[in-house]
């Protein structure tokens, strides 16, 4: 074996592994969007976006919604909850003076080049960008 074809071997191995680190590297700065935000679910914080999404909704029964996930950040959160017979979504609340206020509910799909149109909507709402930008991946599937 030539020093020539060992050289070539090993530009190729780094070329693989450049390419695995670049992939990695894109998938924490993915996972980076969402952090802080991402609250962890207890049961209590369940229980209680259970019954704010139940009444925003107006469903009768919380049992008839499940709650999977909550993003927060300063004074607003969002909750991503699957009713009984209809589509997942996501409700948005805003605390003022104490109180979570439902503001707006989001369902569907956004295809991953929507980020930043499902981003906007978000900060019209007038939620903060990141969580704007944590929700816009989550929901986009660049995660």
């Amino acid at each position: 074996m030539s020093w020539m074809s060992v050289n070539t071997k090993i530009v190729r191995l780094s070329g693989l592994t450049l390419c695995a680190l670049a992939f990695s590297a894109g998938a924490s700065i993915a996972q980076d969007l969402c952090a802080g935000i991402d609250v962890p679910l207890t049961d209590q914080l369940k229980q209680e976006y259970v019954a704010l999404t139940s009444a925003a909704l107006k469903e009768d029964a919380p049992g008839k919604i499940d709650v999977d996930q909550i993003l927060a950040s300063g004074d607003w959160s969002v909750a991503s909850f699957s009713p009984q017979n209809l589509e997942d979504g996501y409700a948005f609340f805003e605390e003022k003076d104490g109180t979570k206020m439902f503001q707006d509910v989001w369902g569907g799909v956004a295809m991953p080049d929507e980020g930043p149109e499902v981003a906007s909507w978000v900060e019209t709402l007038g939620a903060p960008a990141d969580l704007a930008a944590c929700f816009a991946d989550q929901v986009t599937g660049e995660e």
